[in-house]
């Protein structure tokens, strides 16, 4: 094994880590005794107290705000193929333990131990973010590993995310193994999709939701249904299947929405499902001004509050989209409130359901508070890994 730089903390700034936190701030570092200009992006180092304990390997970032992110409290480790190979079937056996199909989020960066890198598992198909220069550095050995395990029919580096602009890195998208020639199909709660892994968001899918949808489909039998932010049919498709009689669907997204089509027509549901093309905003003006109606209405929009500086911002949007779903249900409708933005918290959106539901003068109680499936495993030492929420309504006339 090379023998690695050090990167030394000040004086009990040890704390965190310690505590279970896998981030090094740029202020916790004793930049007199170890410059952080002195390393570069990417470089592996051993982290050590003011006193010169050891507390793991990381990689360093001279740049970021983070400037380390530990990768093992083992000091020894050689962070190579054998690492990351241990590191997947690690992160393989708890999904294993709670999913029969291999459709799911296999590695959720800090919480499996490998700080910025997503992976998403489609079968056979696999689709990588690394989100940080330490994770790109390292992502050869991580596709070698993969192709160890897995034999994959592919693997698709989707490097689209903001957070490599953090990190000083350029966005891209590529196929770094075999081939894969359009959509591909996956199965989900006994519905099939299929997805864009190359052109869609993210990457091509939201695995999060899954237990959230497949608890709302069993409440939407004879009900008619209104998807905000639809994206492909996620929530619309088992919902139309579990008895739905009426799904109308929003995005603004075109190729999401033509893609939404193709997944109704795949399941035989695309007689009940209608799909709009349009602002989520702008149909919610149009359809209270028809006086429309729904049983249920699910509001799972993307992120709005993307960084501290968008709380304002965000809080006024989540704000109004809220109240305006809460004006298009039935009496006794059922309302699906989801965020997926880590910088609103649970309370906060507690708070925007509790004060629209008194403005419109409507009688809103929690039958569900939920959060992430278990493919999204939280890290109890790092809130940033606990970022969705949702609550399940139950919306009647005022008392």
């Amino acid at each position: 094994m090379t023998e690695l730089s050090v990167l030394r903390l000040k004086k009990n700034e040890e704390r965190r880590l310690r505590a279970g936190h896998l981030w090094v701030f740029s202020n916790e570092v004793d930049t007199l005794t170890t410059p952080l200009k002195s390393f570069s992006s990417g470089d592996l180092v051993e982290v050590q107290t003011s006193k010169g304990e050891s507390l793991g390997v990381a990689y360093v970032n001279p740049d970021s705000l983070i400037a380390a992110r530990i990768l093992s409290r083992n000091s020894r480790v050689s962070i190579d193929i054998k690492f990351f190979k241990a590191r997947l079937e690690r992160a393989l056996n708890l999904r294993l333990a709670f999913y029969s199909e291999p459709f799911y989020r296999l590695v959720f960066g800090e919480s499996d131990g490998l700080p910025g890198l997503i992976v998403d598992r489609f079968n056979d198909i696999f689709v990588l973010q690394t989100n940080t220069m330490g994770m790109e550095r390292l992502q050869p050995s991580i596709i070698k590993a993969l192709e160890f395990l897995f034999n994959p029919k592919a693997i698709i580096l989707k490097n689209t995310s903001g957070l490599r602009e953090l990190e000083g890195m350029s966005p891209y998208c590529r196929i770094a193994v075999g081939q894969l020639d359009g959509p591909l199909e996956i199965i989900e709660n006994d519905a099939h999709y299929l997805i864009d892994p190359l052109d869609g968001q993210k990457t091509g899918w939201f695995f999060d939701h899954r237990e959230n949808r497949k608890l709302l489909a069993s409440s939407c039998s004879g009900k008619t249904v209104l998807d905000l932010f639809s994206y492909t049919g996620a929530w619309s498709i088992p919902a139309a299947l579990s008895g739905a009689t009426q799904v109308d669907c929003v995005d603004v997204s075109r190729s999401a929405t033509e893609l939404l089509l193709r997944n109704a027509k795949l399941n035989n549901v695309d007689e009940k499902v209608n799909v709009f093309c349009e602002d989520v905003f702008d149909f919610l003006k149009r359809a209270r001004e028809e006086h429309r109606r729904y049983d249920v209405v699910i509001v799972d929009p993307p992120a709005f509050i993307k960084r501290k500086k968008d709380v304002a911002k965000g809080l006024e949007a989540y704000r109004r989209l809220n109240q305006a779903a809460i004006q298009l249900l039935s009496k006794g409708g059922i309302l699906v409130s989801a965020s997926c933005s880590f910088h609103l918290e649970q309370d906060t959106l507690h708070e925007i359901l509790r004060a629209s539901a008194r403005h419109l003068d409507r009688h809103l109680v929690f039958t569900r508070v939920l959060g992430q499936g278990p493919d999204h495993p939280i890290h109890p030492a790092i809130p940033e890994t606990n970022y969705l929420k949702s609550f399940f309504c139950h919306v009647a006339p005022s008392l």
